[in-house]
């Protein structure tokens, strides 16, 4: 069976995209054409976090409900304008992965054309691949774990970051957490990004153990608790990019928030934070960004230096 091409140019680029009709969100009946729709629509506010950092694909060619891979190689096919880079190994070897990098809606187009409902990206920038743009704190709630106590934890960390002199931002996962981050100014290697973040991540389990886990294996870890990952913070780890979509029914999406929205979820008598978060969707994102802009965006990205927050924190903490 012959598969139905669609040609599309996106800005200078002629680009044949395949089965628009095809259904990845069976629940909502969300098709790729309607994925791809939403990433063009987002582009001007989603390319800035993606723009020179190496990219990880998460594809599902048969919708959220059949198999799925990780694809950091360059897929078959890709064409010869898109940009990447070529990079050492993580783990030390000799070995060299060639990522593919997403500089503009072409490209975009065409990764949404994959069926990569997920986008996944390292914290650094080609020129600066050394240096990670910020550090961040994966808040992952337990399965029993309420959306008042999520939220709770994650002011916790804001006031615990504020009260050594750092500003932070907020973010939903996309699923059933938070990305709390930390901008950083130009310098800091990803040695010393994770080495903060595991202090920060142990103060945080010494002030509120009831609430706070660090506990990797998840058979040990207490489900009604949050799981504070600090390790996700690293050379090649990557983070769900913010204003990508995740596959679960009704299409959410990793969206940046005000810190006020978080602290009314924290008065919330009950809920999960899956059904909260599931209100950040394709169909609602494209209306928040007309609305309000990326909350990330201009002088809500401070860069800030960590060894005077380290000082404070030396005295405070003690």
């Amino acid at each position: 069976m012959a598969t139905a091409r669609t040609p599309v140019t996106v800005g200078k680029r002629e680009l044949s995209l395949s089965n628009l009709d095809k259904v990845l969100f069976p629940r909502d009946g969300y098709t790729k054409g309607d994925l791809i729709a939403y990433y063009r629509g987002v582009a001007p506010w989603l390319l800035p976090h993606l723009r020179d950092c190496p990219l990880t694909l998460q594809r599902y060619p048969d919708g959220i409900n059949g198999p799925s891979f990780f694809e950091k190689h360059l897929p078959k096919g890709l064409p010869d304008w898109v940009a990447r880079t070529s990079l050492s190994s993580p783990e030390g070897t000799r070995a060299k992965t060639t990522y593919m990098l997403c500089n503009d809606e072409a490209t975009l187009t065409f990764v949404a054309n994959l069926a990569s409902i997920v986008l996944h990206v390292w914290t650094s920038r080609v020129e600066t691949i050394e240096e990670p743009d910020y550090v961040f704190f994966d808040l992952d709630p337990g399965e029993r774990c309420t959306i008042k106590t999520l939220a709770s934890v994650a002011l916790e960390v804001r006031d615990l970051l504020a009260s050594i002199g750092l500003t932070t931002l907020v973010k939903t996962s996309g699923g059933m957490g938070l990305h709390v981050v930390v901008p950083l100014a130009e310098g800091y290697t990803y040695d010393a990004a994770k080495m903060f973040a595991e202090i920060v991540a142990h103060r945080l389990a010494h002030e509120d153990g009831a609430r706070i886990s660090l506990e990797r294996s998840l058979a040990k870890r207490d489900q009604s608790a949050v799981y504070f990952d600090f390790l996700q913070v690293g050379r090649g780890k990557t983070i769900v990019s913010a204003f990508s979509v995740r596959a679960r029914d009704g299409a959410p999406v990793s969206t940046p928030l005000a810190w006020d929205e978080v602290e009314a979820f924290a008065r919330k008598r009950a809920g999960v934070p899956a059904d909260v978060f599931a209100a950040f969707n394709i169909k609602t994102t494209p209306k928040r960004l007309e609305r309000d802009g990326d909350l990330w965006a201009g002088k809500a990205w401070k860069k800030q230096r960590l060894e005077p927050a380290i000082a404070k924190a030396q005295k405070a903490w003690a």
